[in-house]
């Protein structure tokens, strides 16, 4: 399908694992080293095949664990040195409590500092605007502020996830915003139709066409 229609395939996400559906991932569990390794190896080898420009390593369910920002920093090294070699991105993505109680990586100051200890090219941060306007908010100043370390950019409406022109986030504004400060990567649409995909897609007709 991506020969037939030429679009690239933006990035895909490690597994989540396969010892306790909860853990939600494996790359900031402590004890866990060796399978999310495997993880991260499988999922470069799949971008690698497909031509995927990122792959988004997720952290897991450890907030409350003694090692996991360690654990993750060096698995992180591990992604970003291997991802290198193919010329792909590594992406870490703060999710919200919320929907993910104990999630390691939740907050973009967090991903941010994370980003800078290991101090790779290509490794960036998935600001997702739903995680963070439920786990932050002030949406925009954030943006100016980390821009240098984002490598992509997501919208949903908040708080539902669904479709972006519902909820309490103002997208249109913000998107041109974001153009104000020189984003150039991509904006991904990640949410779940209120009804159906076909009919949920009317909102792009309010949204500027540079969005």
């Amino acid at each position: 399908e991506l020969q037939t229609t030429g679009l690239p395939m933006l990035g895909h996400k490690t597994v989540r694992g396969d010892t306790e559906p909860e853990e939600y991932a494996m790359p900031a569990l402590p004890g866990a080293e060796n399978t999310a390794r495997a993880a991260i190896d499988q999922a470069i080898a799949y971008a690698a095949a497909t031509g995927t420009l990122n792959v988004h390593v997720m952290a897991g369910r450890s907030a409350a664990m003694e090692g996991a920002h360690e654990v993750f920093v060096e698995n992180l090294r591990y992604a970003t040195s291997q991802a290198a070699d193919h010329g792909i991105g590594i992406l870490i993505e703060p999710i919200n409590l919320r929907d993910a109680p104990e999630y390691f990586l939740n907050n973009v100051d967090q991903a941010a500092r994370i980003i800078e200890e290991i101090g790779t090219s290509n490794l960036k941060m998935m600001f997702d605007c739903y995680h963070i306007q439920i786990m932050q908010g002030d949406l925009i100043k954030r943006l100016e502020t980390h821009l240098p370390v984002i490598g992509h950019v997501q919208i949903a409406g908040v708080p539902g996830r669904n479709e972006p022109d519902t909820g309490e986030v103002a997208y249109p504004w913000l998107l041109a915003a974001l153009d104000d400060l020189g984003y150039g990567g991509f904006v991904g649409a990640e949410y779940v139709p209120a009804e159906s995909t076909a009919m949920g897609l009317s909102w792009l007709s309010r949204f500027p066409a540079s969005a």
